[in-house]
């Protein structure tokens, strides 16, 4: 089995009297260290699908298999479980806190899996120092750059060694300069540390980093291109 499994999914939302059909017999499978790239117009189906990616939500229908956890037949907090330690979250927008400084926003997931004080530290200055802030720790995110912001964002990311990185526009709010070293960070990701990278993006340079770009339209698969 795949790493990440999907056969037949749906997933519908009840808005008023309204059904919408965010997904309609969606299949999707990706392997240990791929770098995906998930494509298509707004009301594709994208958003949702990385919902269920992130174990953040479950399929009306079809099968969903997460490193081979069905994830229909688990719990809201078994969920919370699996999500916390296998999956890492990259956003467009950073979701960082503003009052902490970048290494008390790294130790944040570690919190949850109630690692100890002194090794959340440890750990979140190794991983700033992996991300190039070695110099930046105790910097709040208003003291930093959109990038520098975004390279906090991805070692919080890292912070519980997760299987797969889920990056939604991750360089939607950068500019070229600034967004080029996150792109290869994530390849590094892959191609290092054997990481599953899962990139949703409009921009064609960020897809160009994937192994594999999976086109969406009306919650369908239209398109694989890449690695067979």
């Amino acid at each position: 089995m795949s790493l990440l499994d999907l056969k037949e999914i749906t997933k519908d939302y009840k808005l008023g009297k309204t059904i919408v059909h965010a997904l309609r017999g969606l299949d999707l499978g990706v392997e240990e260290g791929e770098v995906i790239a998930i494509m298509g117009p707004s009301g594709s189906g994208k958003s949702t699908l990385m919902h269920i990616v992130g174990a953040l939500d479950t399929p009306t229908g079809g099968t969903a298999f997460l490193d081979g956890q069905d994830l229909q037949q688990l719990k809201e907090r078994q969920l919370v479980a699996l999500r916390g330690k296998k999956v890492g979250f990259v956003f467009q927008t950073f979701n960082l806190i503003q009052t902490l400084s970048a290494q008390r926003n790294v130790e944040l997931p570690m919190i949850f899996q109630g690692i100890r004080k002194g090794e959340r530290a440890r750990r979140a200055r190794e991983l700033l120092t992996k991300v190039g802030l070695a110099d930046r720790v105790k910097h709040k995110p208003n003291e930093l750059s959109g990038g520098e912001r975004q390279r906090v964002a991805m070692a919080r990311a890292l912070a519980n060694d997760p299987e797969i990185i889920l990056a939604d526009e991750p360089t939607g709010n950068l500019d070229t300069e600034s967004g080029g070293p996150i792109l290869e960070m994530l390849k590094r990701l892959s191609v290092e540390d054997g990481k599953t990278v899962i990139l949703v993006t409009h921009d064609p340079d960020a897809a160009a980093i994937a192994d594999r770009i999976v086109r969406l339209r009306d919650g369908r698969v239209v398109e694989e291109v890449g690695r067979a």
